[in-house]
């Protein structure tokens, strides 16, 4: 059985422990310096650690992309 995270209010199973990063991979979401954020159990998580941060089972991730335009 695999892990249980919820990632923008919709239940995902994934077969390994991730990183943040990992997870936007999986997600397909290309990583940003500026215009994304992430935040797990509604703390934001330093893009310095998007590698490191693990990503634990029944945890509620936020992933927020700024969109520019006018």
């Amino acid at each position: 059985m695999g892990m249980r995270v919820t990632v923008n209010g919709e239940e995902k199973t994934f077969d390994r422990e991730l990183t943040v990063m990992e997870l936007l991979e999986v997600m397909n979401v290309k990583f940003r310096e500026v215009g994304l954020a992430v935040a797990i159990n509604e703390e934001v998580v330093p893009k310095s650690e998007y590698t490191k941060r693990k990503i634990k089972e029944g945890d509620r991730i936020e992933i927020v992309q700024l969109v520019g335009g006018g």
